[in-house]
């Protein structure tokens, strides 16, 4: 069959990436695209040639006339829960965008008005589909480093105004816009933390094995005329050890183009040997105990239908397959009781248990 899907909320420049995913999959039609103002979906409609009966600045209209199978959400962090129970109802399937949600609270909303609706609910971390990551998950399940004990994590870029969608490059003014962008408003679930923190904890639960922490404790930058952190450090007590996720806008290059020091990528250290795996690489650092020296592993290529999240969201709907690992709501709601936690940990300036 074909696959109708509507784009709902462009507040993420992130919609164009999955619309072009969708653009590119045989089995998938673009039935419309909707936000309150024309202007963020210009670029779509150029790219996809998309109708203009097909474009509407009020969802309902949209999802009424165009009657789509799924739904991709990407709306600000903080009005996550008000836009997936806002469709609902509808009877789609839905692709919300990174990060999960503003709180546990809304991740739990999201969660039972999904399950009301009978309908799948995959989360989407680009993370996930960066080859390396997903050699790293596949040598870990293989047990080439023992047991993993240990995961430590950085990641970001030079800021959320430095790029649009598919990495285009914004001009300085552009970049100077701190004041009118979202992704620096305390309101609607803005700053660093919530942008990367969920990328490092959700895929370390995937790469943990959905084990969870004890305590978390957390700090945070306070950048002089911001409501929001620019940079973040977590530090998450299991049982077995500790484990540190950091999150920072203001990376010397972007990792896409050149990777900057640190490295942007996950260290997992085993009971028997370590793996690097840094954003974009073409191979992982392995150690295990037969080879200490270490040695270069070549990435997995990815086929379809997982060289994408569309791909594999179709293929969970065409074999009835419910979303797996860092893409469930189950592996997720972890990732935010640790972000939550984290949240909790900057303003007490304190270790506090894991939220439940």
């Amino acid at each position: 069959m074909t696959w109708k899907v509507a784009g709902i909320n462009f507040d993420h420049s992130h919609m164009g990436d999955l619309l072009r995913q969708c653009y590119e999959h045989p089995d998938v039609e673009i039935a419309g695209i909707s936000h309150t103002d024309r202007q963020p979906m210009e670029t779509a409609v150029n790219n996809f040639s998309i109708p203009v009966d097909q474009v509407f600045t009020d969802y309902r209209e949209c999802l009424e006339r165009t009657q789509p199978d799924i739904v991709i959400l990407c709306p600000s962090t903080a009005s996550h829960a008000e836009w997936v129970l806002n469709v609902a109802p509808y009877d789609v399937h839905v692709l919300l965008e990174k990060p999960f949600a503003a709180d546990l609270d809304a991740a739990d909303q999201m969660i039972a008005a999904m399950a009301n609706s009978q309908r799948q609910f995959i989360i989407n971390w680009p993370l996930r589909w960066y080859p390396c990551h997903v050699t790293a998950k596949r040598l870990l399940s293989e047990g080439t480093i023992g047991e993993l004990i240990e995961v430590h994590y950085y990641d970001g870029n030079r800021g959320p105004l430095f790029h649009r969608a598919d990495k285009e490059e914004t001009d300085e003014a552009y970049r100077l816009r701190k004041q009118d962008s979202w992704f620096y408003q305390e309101s609607e679930g803005g700053g660093s933390l919530l942008d990367y923190l969920g990328y490092g904890v959700t895929l370390g639960t995937w790469f943990l094995d959905g084990r969870a922490p004890l305590e978390v404790t957390t700090v945070v930058d306070e950048p002089p005329g911001l409501e929001v952190d620019e940079h973040s450090i977590t530090i998450c007590k299991y049982p077995f050890g500790l484990s540190k996720y950091e999150t920072r806008w203001g990376t010397f290059t972007d990792p896409w183009t050149l990777q900057p020091q640190p490295k942007c990528g996950f260290v997992l250290k085993g009971s028997e040997g370590t793996i690097s795996s840094y954003d974009y690489e073409e191979t992982v650092r392995v150690q295990t105990n037969d080879s200490p020296e270490g040695y270069d592993q070549p990435v997995d290529w990815l086929t379809p239908p997982n060289q994408n999240v569309i791909q594999h969201f179709i293929n969970c709907l065409e074999t009835g397959t419910p979303p797996a690992g860092p893409l469930s709501p189950a592996i997720c709601r972890i990732g935010q009781q640790i972000v939550d936690s984290a949240i909790l940990s900057a303003r007490e300036r304190r270790t506090v248990p894991l939220l439940a």
